[in-house]
């Protein structure tokens, strides 16, 4: 569980410590004011005296913290070097140089009271620098922050953005993290540039009188190993061999420390969550997080019967009559966006249910005998029905959402915005609708889309699916030479600036995310596919260190090579709560740019992790 919570304040000076490795610098609140790797300038935990974030004080500093006791929330209060109050609860802090050049750090949580204590919303201040100014200054300056809740074998892998060495890290050697929080997020607070304060969160407790509790964990530096540093440091390795498996298969996960290594094998039994959990002899216990489903083919058939079925409008007396649209589970119904949220429009990201239900279509229709009819349990609807609800929803795209000069809006009430991202998301529903029907006027609606794109967005925007190979070749299908010269000339246009611009990548919605450079990959790959200029492919290698730095290991299905994505909870959220969102629809994007970097490659590890 992720906890998004607010504020208070501290005051700080400071005074500097320098370990071999390991570069900290102590303020007088105790807390840890920079942090870093000795001889490297980053550092790699937010400021807290307010100069970078002013809503960030020097009550967030590293290694202070909060806790309620007996329902009663309470802020850490400093009483003497290295000790706190909260309460009839003490803490305290004690930071140490390991010969290896890692810092340890010790909190010891005591009972100083006459009677036992609930403990619960635990948390310590460990505000890594994980946010967005702009590329250039994100690539050397900033770090993704992976953390696994892990337990006792709970970790944290930040990862410098360019995905190059020297890392940090920080492993539990004591005690649990069970959890984590996200502080200080909002639309006036960095909205979606900034990822918020982390705290990593020991599990509630009940303390006895005199009792403590005592968590330890070790921070240190990496560059190419990570497991191997864990482990060296006393870490636990959990690996599943996938974390999704259908019913009937076997769930392997291995589980190693230093000195042990053994694995647990589950057969799935029946779809839902399944923790596979180990104990070692230390008493340690690890687990990972596997997604049983029934099966890849029933999943995407049973959401795409549910799009036809309950997610198109079909009230003719509707504007938006035809639109695919967002379905809320709770109230059973269509959810008609009367609050004009620019989330909830009936274009935008709802184009890719289009874009699936063609696909879909496309490849039930290759697999239809000649009789016409299918094999047993292949289609999720009847593929005339799925033929039909396409054929009206481009019909309501064409002629509502797009005006004769294919200007592409979000909403059909003319007040949504004239995004760029629309443009390629039907430009590519256009050409599937073209290999599904054989309608020569389905591959020019995506041409013209594509050249609208261009006349009002020029060449150096990084749209998500810039559809290079499917357009490409459904406009030489149709015969439309011309066209696909044209288009062809655009998409290298668009090649040449990506390579000039190299990891210096230009803001758009927000200053820089996952889905800027994982779409930017994808293109670049297939773009070398279909010109073999090696340029395009070389750019595309430049820009896999930083798209590999947004996702980790952790071994759980939510989170396991899913980039991070943090702010969409709040924008796409029924009611709208900022924070940490994994999995997320856009992580599918990395799998996109893995899948194409393999064929381009042929380096077939990125299709496994695709």
């Amino acid at each position: 569980m992720i906890r998004l919570l607010s504020t208070y304040i501290f005051f700080v000076c400071a005074f500097s410590i320098n370990a071999h490795g390991v570069s900290y610098k102590e303020a007088a609140s105790g807390g840890i004011a920079e942090l870093g790797v000795e001889g490297d300038t980053m550092n790699w935990v937010l400021r807290t005296d307010g100069k970078q974030y002013e809503w960030v004080t020097e009550k967030y500093a590293w290694g202070l913290g909060y806790l309620t006791a007996d329902g009663t929330p309470l802020q850490w209060i400093r009483t003497g070097k290295g000790r706190y109050k909260a309460g009839d609860i003490s803490i305290s802090v004690k930071r140490s140089r390991m010969k290896d050049g890692d810092l340890e750090e010790t909190y010891i949580f005591k009972n100083t009271g006459k009677k036992a204590v609930a403990l619960t919303n635990i948390g310590i201040y460990t505000p890594w620098n994980d946010n967005y100014p702009e590329a250039r200054v994100c690539m050397t300056s900033r770090c993704n922050t992976h953390i696994w809740n892990g337990g006792e074998a709970a970790w944290v892998k930040a990862v410098r953005m360019n995905g190059k060495g020297p890392h940090m890290g920080l492993v539990v050697t004591r005690g649990s993290i069970s959890d984590y929080e996200v502080w200080e997020r909002g639309i006036k607070k960095g909205s979606s540039n900034f990822r918020g304060v982390l705290a990593l969160c020991p599990p509630d407790t009940v303390l006895q009188p005199v009792t403590q509790m005592e968590l330890k964990w070790r921070i240190f530096t990496w560059k190419d190993d990570f497991n191997g540093v864990l482990l060296s440091r006393g870490g636990i390795i959990a690996e599943a061999d996938e974390y999704v498996c259908a019913v009937g298969e076997a769930a392997r996960v291995e589980f190693r420390t230093a000195t042990e290594d053994d694995f647990m094998r589950r057969i799935i039994t029946a779809p839902g969550e399944q923790r596979i959990s180990y104990t070692f002899k230390d008493g340690r216990k690890a687990w990972a997080d596997i997604l049983a489903i029934s099966s890849v083919e029933q999943l995407i058939a049973k959401r795409i019967r549910f799009i036809v079925e309950h997610q198109q409008m079909l009230d003719k007396n509707d504007p938006r009559y035809g639109a695919y649209m967002v379905y809320d589970c709770e109230g059973d119904s269509i959810l008609t966006n009367n609050q004009n949220r620019s989330d909830l429009d009936e274009g935008r990201e709802r184009t890719g249910m289009g874009i699936t239900l063609a696909e879909y279509a496309i490849r039930l229709k290759e697999s239809m005998k000649d009789d016409g009819s299918m094999a047993e349990g292949e289609a999720a609807v009847t593929y005339q029905r799925l033929y039909n609800s396409l054929k009206l929803y481009a019909d309501y795209y064409r002629n509502k959402l797009q005006d004769k000069n294919y200007k592409t809006n979000s909403r059909v009430n003319g007040k949504g915005k004239n995004r760029g991202y629309n443009y390629a998301w039907v430009s590519d529903f256009y050409f599937r609708m073209y290999n599904l029907t054989g309608e020569r006027q389905y591959a020019l609606d995506g041409y013209e889309t594509l050249r609208a794109l261009f006349r009002q967005f020029g060449y150096d925007f990084y749209c998500i699916d810039y559809p290079v190979t499917i357009g490409l070749e459904a406009l030489k299908k149709a015969g439309m030479n011309a066209e696909r010269d044209t288009l062809f000339s655009d998409f290298c246009k668009i090649g040449d600036g990506y390579v000039s611009r190299g990891l210096d990548f230009p803001r758009f919605e927000v200053n820089y995310e996952q889905s800027i450079i994982a779409p930017a990959v994808q293109f670049l790959c297939e773009l070398y596919l279909v010109t073999n200029e090696q340029k395009y492919l070389d750019c595309a290698k430049t820009m896999m260190p930083p798209l590999e730095s947004l996702s980790a290991n952790q071994p759980s299905y939510h989170m396991n090579e899913i980039g991070i994505r943090h702010w969409d909870g709040y924008l796409f959220g029924k009611r709208r709560t900022w924070g940490d969102c994994y999995p997320h629809y856009w992580s599918c994007i990395t799998a996109g740019a893995y899948h194409f970097y393999a064929i381009a490659t042929g380096d077939m590890n990125y299709q496994k992790r695709a």
